[in-house]
């Protein structure tokens, strides 16, 4: 490896751990202000609904998912409408430390909710401008110049 390609690996490392913190903190404001909509099927109804007021797709998956292919289909499905409507998307693992990061508990009785998809709404008022959104905004970004349409950020246990 050149000094370049290890400079390059060090630089995506701090970026990647850059967005995996703006990502919680966004998530942390968005349902403080009830801007997220949680679920597979919840997303698909308000996408369907309104489309114009989301601002952040993340759809969530750890290794014992992917062979799931009824969420595959529903993630594809997602991910063209996202694309047609111009969401930002963003893959993302660690779906404990997801949980940890939305408050659930594994203690409840309930039935968990599904995490998988996790749409950001913005509300149609200025009362919160999220810098983990113009940081998770501007990653998207990037990686949509660099051809990766759905960018991968792991979400690290701390």
């Amino acid at each position: 490896m050149t000094l370049e390609e290890l400079v390059a690996c060090d630089n995506t490392a701090k970026k990647m751990q850059t967005v995996s913190e703006a990502v919680e903190q966004l998530l942390v404001a968005a349902q403080r202000q009830h801007c997220l909509t949680v679920g597979v099927y919840e997303s698909a109804k308000l996408m369907n609904v309104d489309p114009d007021s989301v601002v952040l797709c993340l759809l969530a998956i750890d290794e014992e998912d992917e062979g799931d292919i009824a969420l595959q289909i529903h993630f594809t499905l997602i991910q063209a409408f996202c694309c047609d409507n111009d969401i930002n998307i963003l893959r993302v693992s660690g779906m404990q430390r997801l949980a940890k990061v939305l408050g659930e508990s594994s203690e409840d009785s309930s039935e968990p909710r599904d995490l998988h998809c996790i749409l950001v709404t913005n509300p149609h008022t200025d009362s919160w401008k999220s810098q983990g959104l113009q940081e998770v905004a501007s990653y998207c970004e990037e990686s949509r110049c660099n051809n990766q349409w759905v960018p991968y950020v792991p979400l690290l246990e701390r």
